[in-house]
């Protein structure tokens, strides 16, 4: 494992977001598309997470968003950052990473 230093590390922007609406990518079937409220701004998500949660799982769940993540195009849908999950490949588990209290959306992950 690299490592990196603790200057790099404070670039790093994480945030709580509350995920308000979750889409089918129109290309492609393990994607889907979520509109994610960080406090001050909605952006959109491009996440790779359809076969492991459901649209009523998604909506209204707080999830751990790298907001300041270069944008990146995904199979022609911009997405604004990147949720963070653990995977267990072994047993083919994904689990977003979420807070144990309800924060305020847009909370600074430190």
């Amino acid at each position: 494992m690299e490592t990196i230093k603790f200057d790099d590390w404070k670039k790093i922007d994480l945030r709580v977001g509350e995920i308000k609406e979750v889409n089918n990518h129109p290309n492609a079937d393990k994607l889907i598309l979520l509109k994610v409220d960080l406090g001050d701004k909605i952006i959109n998500l491009v996440a790779g997470i359809k076969n492991f949660y459901s649209e009523e799982d998604l909506i209204g769940k707080k999830i751990i968003v790298f907001t300041n993540l270069e944008p990146a195009t995904i199979r022609g849908i911009k997405s604004e950052g990147m949720l963070l999950a653990a995977e267990d490949s072994k047993n083919n588990i994904v689990s977003l990473l979420t807070t144990d209290q309800d924060v305020k959306n847009g909370s600074i992950i430190r």
